[in-house]
């Protein structure tokens, strides 16, 4: 019930897209649920709920520049992205469908990349494993990709993170001129636009009193906070969690192929410092594994 919230039909069809409609793929997907208590990435890992769109599907906004996941172990870092999913699932799109009176199964992402440098692209293992993860146990989970706020540099990072994609998830990705504020306007009302949207220009900067999506003070992180902590007292006592402690099996060609597309950023990367005069020296720039 937890998975397809009472619509099978559309769960099915969901992770059979996923699978380009390999019935024997997309039953051996299993659903990760995490029971760990954890607050301390939150302010190294940008993400937040701003709203719902006019057709009623919730706004994630993800602050893909500023986040620097130097707080805490890779394990962390995933255990908390897949406890948001897993309250997306269980709660938010539940809540979403039973307003709306009508299956309410994707959620629309805004990504700000204010702040983005090309040392950004140190954590693309982590990002590698993230993304393993949604496509296995949380598939087709996402309408659309909104870039906003984008610096000259992303063009550079966004050549080298394209082609890693899949195709179906290029297709759901557009790249929106400044902080995307009228293109967003056409769907979604003004107070479901995240902090670093609302005003005219570019940049995440935001007008008096608006709080920011990321904060730990906004509804929907005290929200999150308060249901993890009930979901940890279900089973036995929570205890306090040692750092890296928590894993999450991924493909074992997974580890193969970062090697690969660390081999491929890094050489890419040279190509366009040398072609571009990049003031960001290549160099410096190492590929995380932990």
């Amino acid at each position: 019930m937890n998975v397809h919230q009472g619509y099978l039909t559309e769960t099915l069809v969901r992770f059979l897209k996923a699978r380009e409609w390999n019935v024997s793929k997309a039953h051996k997907m299993k659903p990760i649920v995490p029971t760990e208590l954890y607050r301390a990435v939150r302010d190294s890992q940008h993400i937040g709920m701003s709203g719902y769109s006019k057709e009623g599907l919730p706004i994630f906004a993800i602050g893909v520049g500023l986040s620097t996941f130097d707080k805490a172990s890779v394990n962390y870092y995933v255990q908390s992205h897949i406890q948001i999913n897993e309250y997306r699932d269980r709660v938010v799109l539940p809540a979403a469908s039973k307003k709306c009176k009508k299956p309410i199964t994707t959620c629309v992402k805004v990504l700000d990349m204010t702040g983005l440098k090309l040392s950004a692209l140190s954590h693309i293992k982590l990002l590698t494993i993230i993304s393993t993860i949604d496509d296995l146990n949380y598939p087709e989970k996402t309408n659309a990709y909104y870039i906003v706020n984008v610096p000259y540099i992303f063009s550079a990072c966004w050549k080298v993170v394209k082609p890693l994609l899949q195709e179906r998830t290029r297709r759901k990705v557009q790249v929106l001129s400044g902080s995307g504020r009228d293109e967003l306007l056409k769907i979604m009302d003004f107070e479901s636009l995240p902090h670093f949207c609302r005003r005219e220009g570019s940049g995440s900067s935001r007008q008096s009193g608006d709080i920011s999506c990321f904060s730990l003070d906004h509804p929907f992180h005290q929200q999150l906070y308060n249901y993890i902590k009930q979901q940890s007292l279900i089973g036995e006592p929570a205890e306090p969690v040692k750092q890296g402690s928590f894993h999450v099996k991924v493909p074992e060609s997974a580890d193969a192929e970062g090697t690969e597309i660390v081999k491929t950023i890094e050489s890419e990367l040279h190509k366009i410092e040398n072609r571009n005069g990049l003031s960001e020296s290549v160099d410096a720039l190492r590929i995380k594994d932990s």
